[in-house]
């Protein structure tokens, strides 16, 4: 099994100091860690962007894809071999805005992987442009006059769309983003965990301070403001809509248990595709008919 020194890799993050991905990585070694699990069953697929180095310095086998790409590529990975934990890490530029529209299909089909989106509003990879979760009106040197569009709400989009479990942890807390990591690796399930990641080069207004301000946790154990029925989706989808100076809920938002996406089929119900015997398939017969 896995414990946090075999998972650190002789390489280290080139994230700049103080950046929010270094509490991610740590997040999710430790949540490794607690799971049990062997680094050999493990996949973790990253996207395009700082966030999508990440598979490079953790201890299990990693895919680095394109742009937008990482939950086709994770959700493939899954579909041929069943046996495997796959983890899949982005940005919020690359999962809320390149890959967009994978993410609500995603959702829908609920083939059993994690996606954790590393939230900091910029791009930061290509110095600090405006990403989908950008507030109106914030400037950049892209956007001298401000973002016109109006902020992109993941997690509620995730939640209409389908998700069967929509949770948000805060890179500045690594015993809340452990667990919540741990809870959605261990869901039936697609499991998405919308990260706040402070991006402390381009984003001045997304800082430590500003959510350690803000952030409040919710379970059907807090009480009061943060008491949470997350088998309620229109109670999540009010708790989504929380943001800013009244208040950012973090924790599990929503959670249902229904049928894998790979449950579902019949070709990999009983083993996955790496188990099978392909030597025996004879495919000539079809191919003549098609040629």
């Amino acid at each position: 099994m896995a414990d946090f020194k075999t998972l650190t890799t002789v390489a280290r993050p080139t994230w700049c100091p103080g950046c929010g991905n270094f509490g991610i990585w740590n997040g999710l070694k430790r949540a490794i860690e607690k799971l049990g699990l062997d680094p050999k069953d493990i996949v973790i697929v990253g996207g395009v962007g700082c966030s999508g180095q990440i598979p490079n310095w953790v201890g299990t086998y990693g895919f680095h894809g394109l742009h937008g790409r990482a939950l086709p590529e994770a959700q493939g990975i899954r579909l041929a071999n069943t046996t495997l934990t796959v983890i899949a890490a982005g940005g919020d530029g690359d999962g809320y805005g390149e890959g967009t529209n994978h993410l609500v299909h995603a959702c829908r089909r609920n083939v059993k992987i994690t996606y954790l989106v590393h939230n900091n509003g910029v791009f930061g990879l290509t110095k600090g442009q405006a990403s989908p979760t950008a507030p109106h009106g914030y400037v950049t040197r892209a956007s001298p006059f401000g973002v016109h569009e109006h902020e992109l709400n993941p997690l509620a989009l995730m939640i209409a769309s389908g998700a069967s479990f929509v949770a948000r942890s805060f890179a500045g807390d690594l015993d809340h983003l452990r667990d919540t990591i741990c809870e959605a690796v261990r869901h039936p399930g697609f499991a998405i965990v919308d990260i706040l990641q402070p991006c402390v080069t381009f984003n001045k207004l997304y800082t430590y301070d500003y959510f350690q301000k803000r952030i409040y946790k919710i379970s059907a154990d807090e009480k009061g403001r943060g008491k949470h029925d997350c088998t309620d989706k229109v109670a999540a989808l009010t708790r989504s809509l929380e943001w800013g100076d009244a208040g950012i809920p973090i924790g599990i938002l929503y959670k249902e248990v229904r049928p894998t996406f790979e449950s579902e089929l019949p070709q990999i119900k009983n083993a996955p595709i790496v188990a099978k015997d392909m030597t025996k398939i004879d495919i000539k017969t079809i191919v003549e008919k098609y040629y």
